[in-house]
């Protein structure tokens, strides 16, 4: 007989109330038994990266964190910001870039890349987003595509950031 636990936490914006196995990782909760088809299993050790997920607003690896441990804790998927301007700005950058071959690690670097895209990052030179998509691994793409879109995409959101909206906005009204 499997121990359930009850745990209660926040994902993609909603409160959740689950009763699960105590030993299952936060991988397995959210794939096998939530449906989060972003978050992928694949080396259970850690060394991939393709489990990738926010706690609580930072990028993890889902598979070495047992699910009991986001008792009253934020975890955010792919499936969790695809309404956001971030994710819109690195959809399309990603596709322009070819960004993507098989795809399995795509949910986890467009995680690692939104978070950079929404703190703000003042430089996104090659050296700082390569540490960011540094326990990330792609066997496909070379990671220069992955590089490229994340670059262009922050350009773009800069060049049509809230202020900038606005003037253009006033010259038309004018």
């Amino acid at each position: 007989m499997k121990r359930l636990r009850r745990i209660v936490f926040t994902l993609n914006n909603r409160k959740m109330d689950v009763n699960i196995p105590v030993n299952i990782s936060l991988a397995d909760m959210l794939h096998d038994y939530l449906g989060l088809t972003s978050v992928k299993k694949a080396c259970d050790t850690g060394e991939c990266g393709a489990c990738t997920v926010l706690l609580d607003g930072r990028p993890v690896v889902s598979c070495l964190i047992l699910a009991p441990q986001v008792e009253g804790r934020e975890v955010t998927t792919l499936e969790g910001i695809l309404a956001t301007p971030e994710y819109n700005f690195l959809q399309k950058e990603f596709i322009e870039k070819s960004a993507f071959q098989c795809g399995y690690c795509t949910p986890a670097f467009l995680l690692v890349a939104y978070t950079l895209l929404k703190e703000r990052v003042k430089e996104l030179s090659e050296d700082n987003i390569r540490r960011a998509l540094d326990g990330t691994l792609c066997r496909c793409t070379g990671y220069l595509q992955i590089i490229d879109a994340i670059k262009e995409a922050g350009k773009k959101m800069k060049e049509e950031s809230p202020s900038r909206t606005i003037k253009k906005s006033a010259k038309q009204v004018i």
